[in-house]
């Protein structure tokens, strides 16, 4: 048996190998073992060693070779690697769109929508197919020479595959840029054997990514896994690749891997598509993403558009909505729930988080604020627990002001609850306010929900309130809602009739106005004409529960303390679940702007009134448009005042100009009297 000439071997060595590296890197499919490919490289290897004339720079067993650098060269790229202009949403894509048209009308609605590659941007040069230089973005127009480093990246081909039907693409200059990328299963384990060897964690892919191709010694960049995936090729003949979707499917002809996440479209409606089908796959993808590309299909029409200051005119970026991100801590309030535990809750600068806008987050308990050593005035970062519930991630002591101050959190309790006792029960992690359970918590809760100044749910009284809460009927003020004529028939207390009744009674109360719905939610200093004043400003549940401290300030009779309460409780979980629970029972609070001849008029009540309560006599100024005020300020209009008054007020409303008027005047300006 005749030997194989040893040129002729390893030539079919290398062939083999880069046919292997293609279908595995590039396709995604495996035409052998591992193991098999190893053995391959390895005789390819002791031919090489033993032939040394016959080695050649595209050979597989020369991705790692040369001594470390010094430094890196700087290299002027042929064409600036300019970045994208970032859009957001639907209307700055249409926007953008509209630009194009403008500048060129003919412009074709095609476009190529790719993956947003979170990765190191890298251009790779071949001379006659031959990779002889890679560069990185730099600033745009000068990068830095890491080719001996790139060329460790397994699936770089050393060399273009050939291809008879494009052979024209392995004359000549052939660029091909892309993102150096670490795939995140890959990075997970990198950081596994680092932990159990006790070494520091890498932060994220992309800058490992980054930090490695910029290591001066390639044997020590090619024990990381790293990829490159292209996503443009250039030539310097435009018409060898007429469109974007062209280049694409040329570079993986040629060997090169790609996103494999292209998509021709035509216009906005399948542009926003596109990108609605990766918002819901992206977690699942190898690689890290934060949105995609989007290009102008014609290649001609790409380069007739221009750049416009630092950006190409053709093509933008759509980023995916922020997942993390730093704010400073304004305050730390503490939120007293349903069961008696209190909460304390970070308040911080609006920031956008995952789409929203947040500003407050649970801190959880004590044990917590110490855990984060979290004090107000400290920079965090933001992210949503299952892009749901805003979370503190870790505080940025960096950026820590010197008059920053630890928590002490019983103090807190003192400070902001000085009426409560607290106990923090052994065993658990909350403190909880001393003597009340959860029951008498919820019943408290309860009463006031359905009482005349809040919802006036009729016959849902004190005793029928304990009876719902001690059969279990009932857990928070939305399961009122939920009741049933059955449920209630098996109570002592109800009949056929009563339990009708009370249905029927919390049926009709699922419209309620806004002001005695927030009123009746129990907010700590919210009452009942600080809930109108609020409505009047917010006038939605929504609005209210986004506003900032700053806003809720700004309303009258808000103050910081009450601006913090209202804050506190809208941050609270369990109230941010029951009020996502009333409206999927179809709770619909209304509002309607106030109208009335007494609207902008200010009233205050002292002493006692013969033909009504003061209570009745604040909804009557109310239903007119008026406000009811409980102490004489400098807006006060009027005074009114009933038997066995007080001197203190009488004297402010001489002091402030406020016009004393009596019961019979007050009837007379109602309309009750003329």
């Amino acid at each position: 048996m005749t030997a194989h000439p040893p040129k002729e071997r390893i030539e079919k060595l290398r062939r083999l190998i880069d046919d292997y590296r293609y279908h595995y890197h590039v396709l995604d499919e495996s035409i052998m073992s591992e193991a098999a490919a190893d053995s391959l490289k390895h005789e390819l290897t002791q031919l090489e060693e033993q032939y040394p004339e016959l080695i050649t720079p595209d050979s597989p067993t020369q991705r790692v070779s040369g001594q470390a650098l010094d430094k890196f060269t700087k290299v002027t790229h042929r064409t600036p690697m300019i970045s994208l202009s970032d859009v957001f949403n639907r209307e700055e894509v249409a926007a953008w769109i509209a630009r194009m048209k403008k500048v060129l009308p003919s412009a074709a609605d095609e476009y190529l929508c790719d993956i947003k590659m979170d990765g190191l941007a890298c251009a790779l040069i071949y001379e006659d197919g031959i990779l002889v230089q890679a560069v990185t973005r730099g600033d745009s127009r000068v990068g830095e020479d890491v080719t001996m480093n790139v060329r460790t990246i397994q699936n770089v081909p050393l060399k273009l595959r050939e291809n008879q039907k494009f052979a024209h693409f392995l004359r000549g200059r052939t660029e091909i840029r892309g993102e150096i990328v670490m795939f995140k299963e890959q990075f997970a384990q990198l950081n596994a054997k680092r932990e159990k060897a006790g070494l520091p964690l890498f932060k994220n892919p992309r800058n490992l990514a980054a930090g490695t191709i910029r290591q001066l010694n390639p044997a020590l960049v090619a024990k990381r896994p790293l990829n490159f995936v292209g996503y443009d090729i250039i030539r310097d003949d435009l018409e060898d690749t007429p469109t974007i979707a062209f280049g694409y499917h040329m570079m993986q002809e040629l060997g090169v891997s790609t996103s494999r996440q292209t998509q021709v479209v035509h216009g906005i409606d399948e542009i926003m598509d596109y990108i609605h089908r990766l918002g819901e796959v992206r977690e699942t993808l190898p690689f890290n993403t934060d949105g995609a590309v989007i290009k102008l299909n014609d290649r001609i029409q790409f380069a007739e558009l221009g750049i416009v200051g630092k950006t190409p005119r053709a093509a933008v970026a759509f980023k995916f909505a922020a997942e993390e991100a730093t704010t400073i801590v304004k305050d730390i309030v503490i939120s007293i729930g349903r069961t008696g535990a209190a909460t304390p809750v970070a308040v911080f600068d609006p920031v956008q988080v995952a789409g929203t806008t947040v500003q407050h987050a649970s801190l959880h308990n004590a044990d917590e604020i110490a855990r984060l050593d979290i004090r107000r005035g400290d920079t965090v970062i933001i992210f949503k627990a299952g892009d749901i519930i805003p979370q503190v991630q870790t505080v940025l002591t960096e950026l820590r002001p010197k008059e920053a101050r630890p928590i002490k959190y019983e103090e807190e309790l003192a400070r902001q609850y000085p009426e409560l006792e607290f106990v923090r029960p052994e065993g658990e992690v909350v403190y909880r306010v001393k003597g009340l359970t959860g029951p008498i918590i919820l019943k408290r809760a309860l009463k006031h929900f359905a009482s005349k100044g809040a919802l006036d749910i009729d016959t849902l009284g004190e005793k029928n309130v304990e009876a719902l809460v001690d059969a279990g009927l009932v857990n928070d003020p939305a399961d009122i809602y939920m009741l049933t004529k059955e449920q209630l028939l098996g109570l002592e207390r109800f009949a056929d009739v009563s339990a009708q009744k009370l249905v029927d009674a919390i049926a009709a109360k699922k419209q309620p106005p806004l002001e005695r719905f927030l009123f009746g939610l129990g907010i700590r200093h919210v009452g009942i004409q600080t809930a109108i004043d609020l409505v009047g400003t917010f006038e939605s549940l929504d609005a209210l529960q986004y506003a900032t401290i700053d806003q809720l300030r700004a309303v009258d009779g808000v103050g910081e303390v009450v601006a913090e309460s209202i804050v506190a409780w809208f941050a609270d979980e369990d109230n941010i679940v029951l009020l996502d629970k009333f409206k999927k029972l179809g709770v619909r609070p209304h509002f309607e702007k106030k109208s009335g001849k007494l609207i902008g008029k200010n009233f205050v009540v002292t002493g006692t009134l013969q033909s009504m309560s003061r209570d009745e006599a604040a909804d009557k100024i109310r239903a007119l448009g008026g406000t009811f005020q409980s102490a004489v300020a400098k807006d006060t209009d009027y005074l009114v005042a009933g038997a066995k008054v007080g001197a203190s007020k009488l004297t402010k409303a001489r002091e402030y100009g406020t016009i004393v008027i009596n019961e019979t005047d007050l009837r007379r300006i109602l309309g009750e009297e003329s």
